[in-house]
């Protein structure tokens, strides 16, 4: 059990602290203006034929249950980091296309590239929380985020952008704006609550991570957000490498890896694969791996998630995530989130 917590008490815990007012701050300026009601209208007609999803690190991770939620109604949508889209994938932006741009600076190198090779070519939503900067101005429709300033490592900054994504999803896909706005109020309340044991969740971790050299974070469907999400900030927060990855892709060799150096957080995700998660994460046990389950029937503490509904379950995924890099810190005696080598903003591609 751990008792000193202020080697981890700096920049990056403040702002996993300030989620519940991110969250709020960005759930009170949430709106379905006239340009964003018409992009939604303009994708049920021949006039766009795919909606691509771009980003980098956090804000790629995030859009893939907007993606999901697009494929179940019916509309052509892909994933593509923007590294890959500028430079790979470029004929896209030829055809009917729609782009929804996340970033949270909304001037990252690889964003300023794709302004540049767009040429307003095809219409780009923003998602970004940033006012004034080039995604935001040389954008079709912004959607602003009000995370407010982060020290480091993206936390808040990911969870409002997944609201605005859930956010656009709706408009998208004639959901029931009010009922979301409903479910998303919710959400600030419950992420206080599981916040206000940080210290608990950070030590329960700590006994679990204690020798460990491997970390794979695992999950399908729209768990994929909080899986790859997590692996990157595990990685940039502790400078340890962690491996994010679907259920079914640790089962094809990766198995291999069950063992005590080893450990596996399973997500038990949405309810069409949660079976198979757990028996995947049964199956690490029975073979004596050292693996902990998220869901909200977990017994693990940390990892036992509020029961809510299923469009707001990815803000709640990554929550554990980041006790595990406060304690994988605290183990190291080292505070978590401090670049060494990069900045926030990363303008060189």
């Amino acid at each position: 059990m751990l008792s000193d917590f202020s080697g981890i008490e700096g920049g990056y815990l403040r702002d996993i602290l300030d989620q519940p007012r991110a969250i709020e701050a960005t759930l009170a300026e949430l709106d379905a203006p006239a340009d964003l009601r018409n992009f939604a209208s303009r994708l049920r007609s021949p006039r766009i034929e795919t909606v691509v999803l771009t980003g980098m690190g956090s804000s790629f991770h995030a859009l893939h249950p907007l993606n999901l939620q697009l494929i179940e109604h019916g509309f052509r949508s892909m994933m593509i980091e923007t590294s890959e889209l500028v430079h790979y994938y470029g004929r896209l932006l030829e055809g009917k296309c729609l782009v929804v741009a996340v970033s949270q600076s909304g001037q990252s190198g690889e964003i300023i590239r794709l302004l540049e090779v767009n040429r307003r070519r095809c219409p780009i939503i923003a998602v970004t929380i940033t006012v004034g900067s080039p995604l935001a101005d040389q954008s079709d429709a912004t959607i602003l985020t009000h995370a407010g300033k982060e020290f480091s490592v993206s936390c808040k900054t990911y969870l409002t952008a997944l609201m605005a994504l859930q956010w656009l999803g709706a408009v998208f896909c004639d959901a029931n704006p009010s009922r979301l706005r409903e479910e998303l109020a919710l959400c600030a309340l419950a992420v206080q609550q599981y916040l206000e044991r940080w210290k608990d969740h950070t030590s329960d971790f700590a006994g679990e991570l204690a020798g460990i050299h491997h970390l794979f974070l695992v999950g399908r469907g729209s768990s994929l957000a909080a899986v790859g999400t997590g692996a990157l900030i595990i990685k940039e927060s502790d400078h340890l490498p962690a491996e994010g990855l679907s259920g079914a892709a640790f089962r094809h060799g990766l198995f291999e890896m069950v063992g005590e150096k080893s450990f596996i957080l399973v997500f038990g995700g949405d309810q069409r694969t949660r079976d198979l998660n757990l028996h995947l994460f049964h199956d690490i046990r029975q073979h004596r791996g050292r693996a902990e389950f998220v869901g909200e029937a977990s017994e693990f503490e940390p990892g036992r998630l509020p029961d809510v509904p299923s469009t707001i379950q990815p803000m709640f995924e990554i929550l554990p995530v980041q006790m595990m890099t406060l304690a994988l810190a605290a183990l190291a005696s080292r505070e978590p989130g401090r670049f060494r080598f990069v900045s926030k903003i990363t303008s060189v591609e």
